[in-house]
């Protein structure tokens, strides 16, 4: 765990476009940790209008050194022990805004220290997410029947996403606004080639999407098999199926995240070829 001091001023800044290249620089030293982030500022730049949040930036001798995103999400990256107590202040200051705090589990685990007697308590905090990796062909054939979703057929592939949401994170994605934002989502991720489902009779039995997205590296999100489907050996060869078609023509390295008490979905993953590489955390609101 990082030894952090005490919230306090510090030389936190809101970066901009100006600010891109080292923001880059950053983010691209570890780009499976940081593909999120990095992926938000390639597509979407540094203006918070478009970014739809703020990131900050913390230097030492002049230099840009950490950044923590806040969003919708609060997502700190390279964060060192000065840098995760400035964005601590600046968070506390401002109050909270995001849903979850999430991000390498030292710098959560620190940063959510100095947090949690103003923000707490959580919905939930899962302190240990494995982070894995694969670069390459998967290690078991791919399901055939496993293909990018058609632009038609979300009406099919959006119950499934609803599902898996709410199974995940315990809370519905319809609740806030119906679910509006939660569907333009899936729908620009369809639009882009980036879902992808085995569909039988009208109904997904296994399902993924490819999230965030650099020239370095994706993060596979929403895997989910229909639950009367589990048990039947359908997530290894589904996830390999997505695993040949991103790093064929998305990414040359595929990550994820996941619990570490979800021992089924780790060791279909192993079997697919995926390493454990690193270690998240989230706080749940």
């Amino acid at each position: 765990m990082l030894r952090v001091k005490p919230p306090r001023s510090g030389p936190v800044r809101l970066l901009d476009e100006q600010d891109r290249g080292a923001v880059l620089a950053i983010c691209d030293a570890d780009p499976v940790t940081n593909v999120f982030v990095s992926s938000r500022v390639r597509s979407l730049g540094l203006d918070p209008g478009r970014l739809g949040a703020q990131l900050w930036g913390h230097a030492r001798g002049g230099r840009l050194e950490s950044l923590c995103y806040s969003g919708a999400n609060l997502v700190p990256v390279a964060a060192t022990p000065d840098a995760v107590a400035a964005f601590a202040d600046r968070a506390l200051r401002q109050g909270r805004r995001c849903s979850s705090v999430v991000g390498p589990a030292a710098q959560v685990q620190a940063l959510w220290a100095l947090l949690r007697p103003r923000w707490g308590p959580p919905r939930d905090v899962r302190p240990v997410q494995p982070v894995m990796v694969i670069a390459g062909p998967p290690l078991v054939p791919p399901d055939p029947a496993v293909r990018r979703v058609r632009p038609e057929e979300i009406g099919i592939l959006w119950p499934a996403c609803v599902a898996m949401f709410t199974e995940e994170v315990g809370v519905s994605p319809v609740a806030a606004d119906g679910g509006a934002s939660y569907r333009a989502r899936l729908e620009q991720l369809i639009r882009a080639g980036r879902a992808f489902a085995r569909i039988e009779g009208g109904q997904v039995i296994f399902k993924a999407e490819i999230g965030a997205v650099t020239p370095h590296a994706c993060q596979v999100q929403g895997v989910w098999v229909r639950p009367d489907h589990r048990g039947r050996g359908l997530a290894a060869p589904g996830m390999a199926a997505v695993v040949a078609q991103a790093v064929r023509s998305i990414a040359p390295l595929v990550s994820l995240y996941v619990n570490d008490f979800n021992a089924p979905a780790r060791a279909a993953y192993r079997r697919v070829g995926f390493a454990e590489t690193g270690r998240f955390m989230s706080v749940l609101f």
